[in-house]
């Protein structure tokens, strides 16, 4: 990271050479049941098409496609289907993880560990995610996904990284744009270091050819330009923070990065300043996937070692989590080197929360993320927390919940031209499932009391998930 301005221009890249190679049988089979049908019998419905429950409901899925919703009292359940017993338990759509890093085929034993990070998603209620660093091996974990050879979420693959080095002029640009079109990638992936005359290549070329394009924002293009150019989404919200600081430092910023200091940045911003980006970003309908979790991660003060004794890291190769560790120490160095003081830090995570919640207020249009692996962010189980935070930083559950289900459809409707029929408990909706003991608009946190998943019509229990963490966390301790 930049440690004299701040600025997001750090490639957000989950550090893939780090992952653990080990050899084991996939976690669970992926073959769905034999019947193809399954009933959910005298549930209450979260629809997620609005707010609120809908009590004694029996859900039916065919062909891993809900396809029909009523009252379980008038409800006809197939004689080959499945029961599944809905009675004090409540169903939703899956939750996606629109912001996920997955494994190149560079790493060691990568379709190994990529089953493991799949298996980790489901396990955690995540049916969708998008991979935010393609390579090709990803495209074809897309389509074993997709046949059900491997147990997983649906995949909506991002291109190569398009950043200052790689796409370093307005022709390569072009090219690169293109080659990653007829590679079938869904969507082109932004980084840091671009100039503006590359990435309004990029956008010309991506809107001739028809694809998205979606990350982060660089420094010589800034915010107001990428929501004018209505850039698909802004990740981690990246260039909000310097594009709320005053006109004086944003034109320091412009002539000399480095001659403005974060804490300067920090305390400049307005909230006047925050509530017109929030506005405008509602008016070009530009989302944005926060992960604000991660950032969190990186300045709050804490012990590295105390993180790494999360629940959660013995699901994590040894590997990352020495990473991590690392990560924190040297990050705890550089705020100590760049007089970033703990109150420095909590003002930037105050500017986070505030923007987060500006975006909200003005109706502009989330979706659900948080990076993960990276920063001790475990896949699946960083969700978790994320949503945590969202809920701190003033949202409500339903808009938390909004933006990892029905949201994610509208958005892979829109913006990628695929089939966005998911997101809700609906007939003909995609059966992505969550099956719950508690329910999640009372408390996100019963998102966690999971019975079962659904991935595209494949009923996972939660006994079976247990055996698969519990063979994981094995693993992983030897």
């Amino acid at each position: 990271m930049n440690t004299r301005t701040g600025l997001t221009s750090v490639v957000l890249v989950a550090s893939l050479a780090t992952f653990a190679g080990f050899t084991v049988s996939p976690l669970i089979d992926a073959n769905p049941s034999a019947s193809g049908v399954t009933a959910f019998v005298d549930v209450t419905v979260i629809p997620m098409n609005r707010q609120g429950v809908i009590t004694g409901q029996t859900v039916v899925v065919r062909d891993g496609r809900i396809v029909s919703v009523g009252p379980a009292s008038r409800s006809t359940v197939p004689g080959d289907a499945v029961r599944l017993d809905g009675r004090g338990k409540f169903l939703m759509p899956g939750l996606a993880e629109m912001h996920a890093h997955v494994q190149g085929p560079q790493a060691p034993n990568s379709e190994e560990m990529n089953r493991d990070i799949m298996f980790l998603y489901v396990a955690n209620g995540i049916t969708t995610i998008r991979a935010m660093l393609g390579a090709p091996n990803q495209l074809a974990l897309r389509r074993q996904l997709e046949r059900g050879e491997v147990l997983g979420p649906a995949m909506y693959v991002a291109a190569p990284s398009l950043n200052g080095q790689s796409a370093f002029n307005a022709d390569t640009a072009s090219k690169l744009v293109r080659a990653y079109k007829r590679a079938g990638y869904d969507l082109l992936k932004i980084h840091p270091g671009l100039t503006l005359s590359a990435y309004d290549a990029i956008v010309r070329t991506a809107r001739q050819v028809g694809i998205t394009w979606a990350g982060h924002v660089s420094v010589n293009v800034g915010i107001e330009h990428v929501l004018n150019t209505r850039q698909s989404t802004v990740d981690h919200l990246d260039g909000y923070i310097e594009g709320a600081a005053s006109p004086e430092l944003k034109r320091r910023l412009a002539s000399s990065p480095t001659s403005v200091s974060m804490p300067e940045l920090w305390k400049s911003v307005t909230d006047s300043r925050i509530k017109d980006l929030a506005r405008d970003t509602r008016r070009t309908g530009v989302w944005n996937v926060p992960t604000m979790f991660l950032w969190e991660s990186f300045w709050t003060v804490g012990a590295p070692e105390e993180w790494a004794r999360r629940p959660e890291m013995k699901y994590a190769p040894p590997q990352w989590v020495n990473n991590w560790i690392s990560q924190k120490r040297n990050r705890i160095q550089q705020d100590a080197q760049n007089a970033v003081t703990p109150a420095d830090a909590a003002l930037h995570i105050e500017l986070r929360r505030k923007m987060l919640k500006a975006l909200v207020d003005e109706g502009a249009p989330l979706l659900m993320g948080t990076d993960s692996p990276q920063m001790f962010n475990v896949p699946g189980f960083s969700l978790h927390r994320e949503l945590a935070v969202a809920i701190e930083a003033g949202l409500t559950p339903f808009q938390v919940l909004e933006s990892g289900t029905r949201n994610v459809g509208r958005y892979v409707a829109k913006d990628l031209g695929q089939d966005g029929n998911f997101g809700t408990v609906t007939a003909g909706s995609r059966a992505d499932l969550v099956l719950l003991d508690a329910n999640p608009l009372d408390d996100v946190a019963n998102l966690t009391k999971r019975s079962g998943v659904m991935v595209r019509g494949r009923w996972v229990s939660r006994a079976e998930i247990d055996r698969g963490l519990e063979a994981l966390a094995a693993k992983y301790a030897r």
